[in-house]
């Protein structure tokens, strides 16, 4: 008889981890996959990508998942590929084609159509999408066989620019805020134009503050040992960048971390804040609001 395994123990860790998610894996699979390497006791990310596109998934380790959705709120940027003439189910290659076009749109075309995307817009989201519709995910249901009718939903887009053009397949570099569907997007264009359309590949290069520039491979993830892939961690303030951040002394995060407000005392002191973060030695203690010239905690973030 086999002696029992050992349950593994998890750590009570803490961080960002900026993973350059590969192709063909979902965004909980590489949640999973992160934590077990780290053995850690929790873990999320900080807003879905399709498991065909690549790119920037933030991944919040223990007291990070506190400042998810500051993150998830940050804006976005992708790099697609719009492949000319098909339109598919899902809006991707993943799909089967549902229509096609023999039209081509030249280059100064496209770039008359761009501006149409920019600002505030109503966009369709995919049938194949994670929205639920009466308590179903879309995706469900259109895997079902049932016609998905998903509501219009109202988007920004802050830049939307044409990298490089050609009769078979476009490049496009889109800014946008989140919320934004990216293979809508490739539709809608394709539609514009007269013609069909679907993403090809898909990527995305920014989210909030992290960019590719800070993103790690999975691959040279799993390679490291545990040592490293802790140093490659970004501290848990990494996700606080967008807000004001407030220093406090060591009594005032006493206070803060037994939930209670502190008084912010000094000539620059905020008097009113939506939104803040609170700070000791650079370390993030608390999110929270300022009110009455009062820092007011709504999260309290743990040391280790």
């Amino acid at each position: 008889m086999k002696p029992p395994q050992k349950k593994s123990i998890k750590r009570q860790i803490s961080g960002w981890l900026v993973l350059n998610k590969p192709y063909d894996f979902g965004s909980t699979q590489a949640v999973g996959k992160i934590r077990w390497l780290l053995s850690a006791k929790k873990a999320g990310h900080a807003g879905t990508l399709d498991p065909l596109a690549t790119g920037i998934l933030p991944i919040a380790i223990g007291e990070a998942t506190k400042t998810v959705p500051f993150v998830q709120d940050g804006v976005k940027i992708y790099r697609f590929t719009l492949v000319w003439g098909a339109a598919t189910n899902t809006d991707d290659t993943e799909g089967q084609i549902t229509e096609t076009s023999d039209i081509r749109p030249d280059k100064d075309q496209v770039l008359a159509a761009l501006p149409s995307f920019i600002g505030e817009t109503t966009q369709i989201p995919p049938a194949f999408s994670a929205i639920k519709i009466n308590g179903e995910r879309a995706y469900d249901l259109a895997r079902s066989g049932q016609n998905v009718v998903v509501p219009p939903r109202q988007v920004f887009i802050d830049k939307f620019e044409l990298l490089e053009h050609g009769s078979k397949k476009s490049t496009f570099e889109v800014t946008c805020a989140k919320g934004t569907y990216i293979r809508s997007l490739a539709r809608d264009i394709a539609e514009i134009l007269g013609t069909k359309g679907h993403v090809g590949a898909l990527h995305r290069a920014q989210v909030g503050q992290f960019s590719d520039e800070d993103a790690i491979d999975l691959q040279t993830f799993e390679a490291a040992d545990q040592s490293e892939r802790d140093a490659m961690l970004l501290p848990v303030a990494a996700g606080l960048a967008d807000l004001h951040e407030i220093p406090l002394d060591s009594r005032q995060v006493v206070t803060i971390r037994h939930g209670n407000p502190v008084l912010l005392t000094g000539a620059n002191a905020p008097v009113a804040l939506e939104e803040a973060w609170a700070s000791h030695k650079g370390e993030a203690v608390a999110v929270g609001y300022v009110e009455q010239g009062q820092f007011k905690p709504t999260r309290v973030i743990l040391p280790h």
